[in-house]
């Protein structure tokens, strides 16, 4: 019985929690996932570069041997 009353307490809570949220806009969530998407592009073409390099540098190690 005082895990539901604990549960409710809880749901209660969360939903006074949820109206106290400043939700973003269309314009400023559309910015953001633009940032986003750029961010995770920028950082895959590095990582894939490095990863690249990598490879070949092993390959070249491995090529002496």
């Amino acid at each position: 019985m005082r895990m539901l009353t604990r549960f409710t307490q809880y749901l209660r809570e969360t939903v006074q929690e949820m109206k106290r949220v400043s939700w973003p806009g269309f314009a400023e969530l559309r910015e953001s996932t633009i940032v986003v998407l750029v961010t995770v592009a920028i950082i895959t073409v590095f990582l894939f570069a490095a990863d690249k390099v990598l490879d070949l540098g092993i390959k070249q190690i491995i090529a002496l041997a």
